[in-house]
């Protein structure tokens, strides 16, 4: 060895020690950089970076081919990005949606519902969802949450509940039996026992055989061979799974391309087109021992069934056809009688058959209503209701169970009808029967029109909802059976008979052996939101009943999205709905639209919203009423009757009411000038809102009374009406536009009005401003602040809110605590720095609470206010804008001296705020109590049937009449 080779030795070891150190340094840090690089291809789902090939490849904007990149969680649910180049996929706006422009692309992100307020930020060309929680109103429910708090349950759940909505769902719920209901589901869903994994398909496909290999075929990046409909399934892609995709959304051929690509496409690859099976040779995600595609090859399939045609109706039935006979199923909700009478008035006829499901909680309905089952052979009232939800499953099961009812009946009928008392026809009876015989056992139904996964999707049929607690609870995702197309749109149908038979029977008759189809749809659709949107469509193109289907529900609906997609069902569902709006006399052009076309019905109609609308489409179907029938632009609706249960009646509308009524007494001994006549009231039997000419008018109070303290009791209505008050303090943009200015509470935000008319406020109301500006010639938009001030004098909520020219009403929801304090409240308008406006509005102390009369340790809880107080941001700020003269101090100490008002006292308390508020505008008597009121001959009470205005005036339009024995219809006056 030489000096330098004995030099080098410590050296050489020394650097030995650093590489064995460095290779572990490498090999650890190799292996980090190993994770995050699968955790990015895992997580984040961006094309393949750098390949001209496979971005060459994957540029699939030729056809204008849906795209979709879709991950599929362990759970079942499927997360997707879709988009076309150079323009946003459009949908219809059955709920909001978010479209953001990112790298010269348009994408519109699935966002559900509830977490609409949801941000998409592009970050250099990565997509990242930024979602804002609001967990009040049910907003990304359990995001927050990753354990069930089993302390807040009586019971102990059958498995550990892991999926965060399941577990929000599950502590948001009310009762222990809503929780328990939702922990059940939920097991059974992980332990994959709730829904059926396949379904038979029944609709005849001759020629197509499911599974089918027609080989492999070379594609084009230009016209694709399968242009329906594209997925890139990157873990889960195999012939089986893109075949059972392709069958569901309703295609004939399924593709696999690429590897990870799923295509979908209703005609056959030309055979010009057929490469060597071995050109189709890259591996599945899901099974690599399947091929896959390859570049821009692919493996062709059938899925089973053949391409769907919608029949066409024909118009004219043949000779000899006897007409047929339709059984109207009515499904009602609300208090609209006279309209409900109004629209079977105008439907009926002698062999057509109405069967009427008046929801559970509607006492007022369902009583008025069976005096038409005793008198009309052919209607017949459901006995077994049901409570619904909008969008809720119960809504399905009581249509399935009132057509069981109606084919138990005996009734012999061809078509089954449902329709609701906001529909109304836009053709005859005649017109309508001579339709239907032409198509006798066909199937009307309206199918939604776009690409079927999308309306999975949007409809929320891949999602898991379960109904309690009038609610319907989103407790996750899930995958729906396989081996059958998925269909959906309206839930407003025309059945034909053998139909229904096979989906209500099977579905309600524990004694008929079951059909798997329908028995397996029943159970998806059990825990569905808004289940008979796809239940009957989904059934019909999957059953041998397939070649009846018709995509035609008969109906026109009044769809004005940007007004009734307001997510206003949030409060019973976790998702965001969507209603049409009220036809009004501006949407007469479309309603005239359908006379050349096979549309019979329209909705909605209201006539407490506008009523001429509803005179103008009989007129045109039925000629005007003679000009000698009263009454014809007035409309009465009940609000209130003393008989009713259910719903429970509103505290602060029967304390009112009351209060009026004794208000209407005094009036009434004074006009009888102390002739001994004195009326003392009694109870309040109804409460009637009253709209003329498609104005509210006021509000009638129809109550008992006692005459001089004897045992004569009357019947007496009293015509009462709200008193507004909004002051202009400053000439300024905003103040002197205001047309209107006042707070109530039910405000309708499709609508864009209150409805609750006689503007009743209590201390747990939920008080609303609205106010509208008229309209301006220069546009403009502008800042205003609404200050809210309680009896007392404080300042208790600041409203900040940007006006908007163009919008027709404009509502402000305070966030005020409960109770609130009873008196006189006073609204502020703020502009520029100084109160421009004022308001004031009332809040009526109790004096019933669940109609017993309140106790003294009762009145010092309700009216005494919040126990907490407000914290005001800038509150003395604020307080400098306020009248300075008032002492608050003193009105402080009223508040305390009014809380310990009971019995008299607080009557007097009551009447003496409400005189300031409501003003009696007039009173009538009862055609059978008049001869009761004949010693009171100095008050002259009209009689209630002759006067223009009592709710027991005349009403030809909803007056049920005598059959006409020439017609078979009720007469028309």
């Amino acid at each position: 060895m030489t000096d330098f080779d004995v030099n080098m030795a410590p050296a050489r070891n020394l650097d030995s020690r650093w590489v064995r150190r460095y290779r572990a340094f490498f090999i650890v840090g190799s292996v980090i950089l190993s994770i995050q690089v699968f955790l990015a291809y895992r997580f984040f789902p961006i094309d393949a970076e750098g390949d001209e090939s496979a971005q060459e490849h994957r540029d699939l904007s030729g056809k204008g081919l849906n795209l979709e990149v879709v991950n599929e969680d362990l759970n079942g649910g499927v997360s997707s990005r879709r988009f076309k180049e150079n323009y946003f996929v459009v949908d219809d706006e059955d709920s909001p949606s978010n479209s953001n422009p990112v790298n010269g692309l348009y994408i519109r992100n699935k966002v559900p519902p509830d977490k609409s307020d949801s941000m998409v930020r592009s970050n250099g060309g990565a997509i990242v969802k930024v979602p804002k929680f609001n967990s009040k109103d049910g907003g990304s429910p359990g995001l927050n949450r990753t354990s069930l708090r089993l302390e807040e349950l009586d019971f102990v759940p059958a498995c550990d509940i892991v999926a965060k909505e399941a577990i929000s769902a599950i502590h948001r719920a009310k009762t222990q039996l809503c929780k328990q209901k939702l922990a059940n589901i939920t097991c059974l869903i992980q332990q994959r026992q709730l829904y059926p994994h396949h379904l038979p398909n029944s609709c005849p496909s001759p020629g197509f055989t499911a599974g089918k290999s027609l080989g492999c075929y070379r594609d084009e990046k230009k016209f694709r061979l399968l242009s329906g409909y594209y997925a890139n399934l990157k873990t889960t892609n195999s012939p089986k799974h893109c075949i059972n995709m392709c069958l569901q959304s309703g295609f004939p051929y399924a593709g696999v391309q690429y590897s990870t690509e799923c295509f979908c496409g209703n005609e056959e690859p030309p055979s010009a087109s057929r490469r060597p099976d071995s050109s189709c040779n890259m591996k599945c995600p899901a099974d690599p021992k399947e091929a896959c595609g390859g570049y821009f090859t692919i493996n062709v399939f059938e899925t089973g069934i053949a391409k769907f045609t919608p029949q066409v109706p024909r118009e004219v039935a043949e000779s000899g056809e006897p007409p047929v006979k339709i059984a109207f199923l009515l499904t009602l909700n609300g208090r609209a009688l006279r309209q409900v009478r109004r629209l079977i008035k105008v439907l009926f006829h002698r062999d057509h058959f109405f069967y009427i499901h008046v929801d559970a909680r509607q006492d007022y309905l369902y009583r008025e209503l069976l005096v038409l089952e005793r008198s009309l052979p052919n209607v017949r009232l459901a006995r077994h209701r049901y409570a619904t939800i909008w969008g809720g499953a119960s809504l399905l099961q009581m249509l399935l169970t009132s057509m069981n009812e109606l084919l138990k009946l005996g009734w012999e009928w061809d078509f089954v009808i449902n329709l609701s008392e906001s529909d109304f026809p836009v053709k005859t009876n005649n017109q309508l029967v001579d339709f239907l015989t032409a198509n006798k056992g066909q199937n009307f139904v309206k199918s939604h029109g776009r690409e079927v996964q999308r309306f999975i999707q949007k409809q929320g049929l891949d999602k898991t909802f379960v109904e309690c607690d009038a609610h319907m609870w989103r407790t996750g995702d899930r995958r729906l059976p396989w081996g059958i197309q998925m269909d959906g749109g309206s839930d407003w149908v025309a059945l034909s008979r053998p139909f229904v038979g096979y989906v209500a029977t099977a579905v309600q008759d524990v004694h008929i052996q079951k059909d798997p189809l329908v028995e397996g749809l029943n159970t998806v659709f059990k825990h569905t939101l808004l289940p008979a949107e796809s239940f009957f469509h989904t059934a019909l193109r999957n059953s041998y009943f397939c070649d009846t289907y018709i995509d035609n529900n008969l109906h026109v609906t009044n769809w004005k999205r940007r007004l009734g997609c307001k997510c206003q069902y949030k409060h019973v569902v976790d998702w965001c709905g969507c209603s049409p709006n009220d036809f009004k006399p501006e949407d007469w052009p479309r309603l005239q639209g359908t006379e050349n076309r096979q549309l019979f019905f329209a909705r909605k109609f209201e006539p407490v919203i506008n009523q001429a609308i509803i005179d103008q489409v009989e007129e045109w179907l039925y000629g005007p009423y003679p000009s000698n029938v009263a009454n014809l632009q007035s409309y009465w609706q009940s609000v209130y009757h003393c008989a009713d249960l259910s719903p429970p009646p509103d505290d602060s509308l029967v304390t009112l009411a009351a209060s009026l009524t004794r208000l209407s007494s005094k009036g009434l001994a004074l006009r009888a000038d102390g002739n001994s006549c004195f009326v003392h009231p009694g109870n309040v039997l109804e409460v009637t809102s009253y709209h003329n000419n498609d104005n509210y008018k006021g509000s009638l109070l129809l109550y008992e009374a006692v005459v001089n303290g004897g045992s004569k009791t009357v019947i007496i209505e009293t015509w009462v009406q709200p008193q507004h008050y909004m002051t202009i303090l400053k000439d300024t943009e905003p103040s002197r536009r205001l047309k209107t200015f006042l707070v109530s509470s039910e405000y309708d935000q499709k609508e864009q009005m209150s409805r609750n008319f006689l503007h009743n406020l209590g201390p747990f109301s939920e008080p609303i401003l609205v106010y509208q500006l008229g309209v301006n010639p220069q546009p403009s938009t502008y800042n205003v602040t609404f200050l809210w001030v309680d009896p007392a004098g404080e300042l208790v909520e600041v409203s900040e809110v940007h006006v908007e020219d163009g919008l027709v009403g404009n509502y402000v929801k305070p966030l005020l605590r409960e109770p609130l304090l009873p008196g006189i409240w006073t609204v502020n308008m703020v502009y520029d720095a100084a109160v421009v406006a004022f308001t004031h509005f009332l809040v009526t102390p109790l004096q019933f609470v669940s109609g017993a009369n309140v106790s003294q340790q009762q009145a010092g809880f309700l009216h005494s206010g919040p126990g907490q107080p407000y914290q005001i941001h800038d509150a003395a700020d604020w307080n400098k804008l306020l009248d300075n003269k008032i002492d608050r101090s003193a009105l402080q100490r009223k508040a305390v001296v009014n809380a310990r008002r009971f019995g008299l006292d607080l009557k007097d308390w009551i009447d003496n705020l409400n005189m300031k508020f409501y003003k009696v505008l007039d009173t009538c008597v009862t055609s059978s109590s008049r001869h009761v009121l004949l010693e009171c001959d100095k008050l002259h009470l009209k009689i209630c049937e002759n006067t223009a205005w009592s709710s027991l005036a005349p009403d030809s339009k909803s007056q049920i009449g005598m059959v006409n024995l020439t017609t078979g219809r009720l007469n028309r006056w």
